[in-house]
């Protein structure tokens, strides 16, 4: 499968800055729908990945000039987020992966299900002509197998995972900004024991119903000790209107949650 199937172009990065707001000064750019930008470029040679078992990735992230990118600044306490999610926007996955000398990157993903997947490296580079400019770029890859669609669940402002309720407030309309608030309980109780997690109570992520075009939610409670909740606030911008599915992650007593909802933009 061509690495850039459903593509879309994509704007500059941009680098707005806000001390108040853990990871604002380093919003990235675009819908992260395309494999370049800016003369960056997510490179693989990996077009499928097997089905049901753990696999390797192996990417890099060229510059300008050609060569691989070696020196990324840190953002949320990572120098690169990776994710990957089915089309079907089931099957998310969050990691960060480790860099050779060389700048090559290897993501090690759990088992896959079969159909179409989009994997996405979110990073800032810390030299060249992008230093301090976020990108979001991703690439294509299948799966093969018998490949059956989840559908997609209906949009809901509270879901349940592992006996804790997540419940998401706020008005969101396309590209525009706007507060969004998390609430976490647990047996009908308020959660004050979430853990820091890269940097932050939880880490919320967006992909686009249709295209899977990436959003990521940053986060404006700051971390303030080992316990944090039950109330967490996000600064929202998604670029287009639809269903959106939110992924929370979100870490009590040393074990990581991960929680879905759907969420509808006028």
């Amino acid at each position: 499968m061509p690495s850039t199937t459903g593509a879309m172009p994509s704007p500059a990065g941009s680098s707005h800055e806000d001390p108040s707001m853990p990871g604002m000064d380093k919003m990235a750019g675009g819908n992260g729908l395309s494999d370049s930008q800016n003369g960056y470029r997510l490179t693989s040679s990996t077009a499928t990945l097997p089905v049901g078992t753990k696999a390797s990735y192996r990417f890099s992230v060229t510059g300008p000039d050609g060569s691989p990118v070696t020196a990324y600044a840190v953002d949320q306490t990572k120098r690169l987020h990776f994710y990957a999610i089915r089309s079907d926007l089931t099957g998310f996955q969050h990691f960060h992966p480790t860099m050779a000398k060389d700048g090559t990157w290897t993501a090690s993903l759990d088992a896959l299900t079969p159909g179409a997947w989009r994997v996405f490296a979110s990073f800032t580079p810390d030299s060249g002509p992008g230093k301090g400019t976020a990108f979001v770029l991703s690439r294509t890859v299948t799966v093969p197998g018998s490949a059956s669609q989840t559908p997609l669940p209906a949009a809901a402002g509270s879901t349940t995972v592992d006996g804790y309720t997540v419940t998401v407030n706020g008005e969101l309309r396309a590209g525009m900004e706007h507060p969004l608030t998390v609430t976490i309980t647990k047996g009908g109780k308020p959660v004050t024991d979430l853990q820091p997690y890269l940097d932050t109570y939880a880490h919320l992520t967006a992909f686009h119903a249709g295209d899977a075009a990436f959003a990521h939610l940053h986060p404006t409670t700051m971390v303030d000790g080992d316990h944090g909740g039950p109330d967490l606030s996000f600064h929202a911008q998604l670029p287009k209107a639809g269903n959106w599915r939110l992924f929370l992650q979100f870490q009590t007593a040393g074990t990581l949650h991960t929680a879905a909802l759907t969420m509808n933009v006028g």
